[in-house]
C-alpha cells in the first residue's frame, strides 16, 4: 500500500505543479499584451552614387588589364627580335671564324 500511496501522492504533486505552470504561462502572455509593440524599424537608406563607384572601378579595372596585355606583348616582341639578333650575330661570327 506504501507505493499506491507514494503514486497517489506524487500525481497530487504533479496536478499541483501543472496549475502552477499554466498560471505562470497566462501571467506572461497577458504581460506581453499589455506591452505597446513598437513598429519595425524603416529600412537604412542606400548611399547615392553606389551604381557609378562599381562602373568606375570596372573601368579602372579594364584600363590596367589592357595596359598589362600590352605590355606583356612588348615583352614578348622584345624577346623574339633579341633572340633573332642574337642567332644573326652568331651565324656572322660562324663565317668570320670560317674565313679566317
Amino acid at each position: 500500500m506504501s507505493d499506491l500511496g507514494k503514486a497517489a501522492r506524487d500525481a497530487a504533486d504533479a496536478q499541483a505543479n501543472s496549475e502552477q505552470v499554466a498560471l505562470i504561462l497566462a501571467v506572461l502572455q497577458a504581460q506581453q499584451l499589455a506591452q505597446p509593440q513598437q513598429p519595425p524599424a524603416p529600412p537604412a537608406p542606400r548611399p547615392a552614387g553606389c551604381a557609378a563607384k562599381w562602373v568606375g572601378i570596372g573601368m579602372g579595372g579594364s584600363v590596367f588589364l589592357i595596359a598589362f596585355a600590352v605590355s606583356a606583348v612588348a615583352v614578348a616582341i622584345s624577346a623574339v627580335a633579341l633572340t633573332v639578333c642574337v642567332l644573326v650575330l652568331r651565324s656572322v661570327w660562324q663565317d668570320v671564324r670560317k674565313s679566317g
